[in-house]
């Protein structure tokens, strides 16, 4: 424990005006390098946790929590294996879907993407689609069976200059046997209404009929492409697919969002990683920068020591006042940074629009597939942060409080 007169010692040292002010700005520079990097390293922690949160919701609302698909064939008895599934307590809602690749044709312009034919009665069940409808849109009346109409995501939409209304060409991989040879089989779709997610993937890429328009356009007869999953908890997703894939037997395939997405979050993962380590090295060199200030104090402080050592003053002592002066530089810095990062991520989404007003926009939502900047502050990473810059800083004064506690009081009285 420190001795009440070994604080005010250091903390005097602290706060003297020294006969070297280089010194001084060492120790400013050590404080500013702290604070910076630790609000730097709260910022970025926080926005690749939005990041992260930001793409799970946007992609578990647009596709769904599991899915259930027969391996070699379309799934006639739907029903009873959303039964099966239906018995786990985590399983929420379950609805049929069709899904498949086909190009889309309007006015000389074309693009692959992929349709997934819904139950417009059962979709709310598992997605949010009903609440993504742009202009008043309703599901029920946009999708009717045998009317062949078409939601297309916003993206997508504008991309091909199409609005509600308009017709436009759907063609699909499987070919038509006629006498002119083999001809691809194509389908006139009208517009009914324009969805937006909020992820690019998604709003370009994908287009929304009725179930039983999907089935007739792929040549599914009554059947499905397979059953969707919505769960109360979408960590629990890996855990449910396997206990419901036991349950269905080996003729079905069972998928959950996490195996479906596995890339997005290693990489946004793998990114966080490092950048909590390249960041943590800006505060280690910061914190670094301590041992320079400290040893150039016990250098110019030499006959101080001496005088407290012949006056009784242990070596611990000694070691003791210049671990004080450090760790203090090292606490004001880390409490500066913390308010500093909870300051600027709690306030990323007023921040980044006023940067936006000089350089542009800063994300691109067709390389992160997302259009804001978020950010999710989480106490655990605050108190992760300021715990290592704390340590670093300790660390950093140790080595010079112990060289000053080894001063010899003649060797340092002999020139003065």
């Amino acid at each position: 424990m420190f001795q009440p007169y070994q604080l005010y010692v250091g903390l005097t040292y602290t706060r003297a005006k020294r006969r070297n002010h280089f010194i001084s700005f060492i120790s400013l520079i050590s404080i500013l390098g702290i604070t910076l990097g630790v609000t730097a390293l709260i910022t970025v922690t926080s926005v690749m946790n939005g990041f992260e949160q930001e793409m799970r919701e946007r992609i578990v609302g647009a596709a769904s929590h599991a899915t259930i698909s027969q391996y070699d064939s379309a799934m006639s008895d739907w029903e009873g294996v959303a039964a099966i599934a239906a018995e786990n307590p985590e399983v929420l809602g379950v609805a049929p879907y069709v899904e498949g690749q086909v190009m889309l044709v309007n006015e000389g312009r074309s693009t692959g993407a992929l349709i997934r034919g819904v139950l417009p009665a059962a979709e709310p069940d598992v997605s949010e689609l009903s609440t993504q409808l742009l202009d008043g849109a309703v599901l029920d009346e946009a999708l009717l069976p045998g009317e062949f109409g078409l939601l297309l995501g916003s993206d997508l939409a504008g991309y091909l200059g199409l609005a509600v209304g308009d017709r436009i060409t759907v063609i699909t991989p499987e070919a038509s046997v006629t006498p002119m040879g083999f001809v691809p089989r194509m389908k006139r779709f009208r517009v009914t209404g324009v969805f937006r997610f909020g992820m690019y993937q998604y709003d370009r890429n994908l287009a929304i009929m009725h179930a039983d328009d999907a089935s007739k356009l792929l040549r599914l007869g009554d059947g499905y492409s397979g059953v969707r999953l919505k769960l109360a908890d979408t960590a629990t997703a890996p855990a449910v697919a396997r206990e419901i894939r036991q349950r269905v037997g080996f003729n079905y395939f069972v998928s959950d969002w996490t195996a479906q997405n596995a890339n997005y979050f290693l990489a946004v993962k793998m990114e966080k990683t490092m950048m909590f380590i390249i960041l943590s090295m800006i505060v280690a060199v910061a914190a670094f920068n301590i041992v320079s200030t400290l040893v150039m104090m016990v250098q110019d402080k030499q006959a101080d020591i001496a005088i407290l050592r012949t006056q009784g003053a242990s070596p611990g002592s000694i070691m003791s006042i210049f671990l004080v002066q450090g760790t203090l530089i090292g606490v004001i810095g880390t409490v500066l940074g913390v308010a500093g990062g909870v300051l600027l991520a709690s306030n990323i989404d007023v921040v980044v629009p006023f940067i936006e007003q000089f350089t542009g926009p800063v994300l691109d939502p067709e390389v992160y597939y997302i259009d804001e900047m978020p950010s999710d502050l989480r106490l655990m990473d605050v108190v992760k942060v300021g715990a290592m810059s704390f340590c670093l800083s300790v660390l950093a004064t140790l080595y010079p409080a112990w060289r000053a506690s080894r001063t010899e009081p003649a060797e340092a009285l002999a020139y003065e």
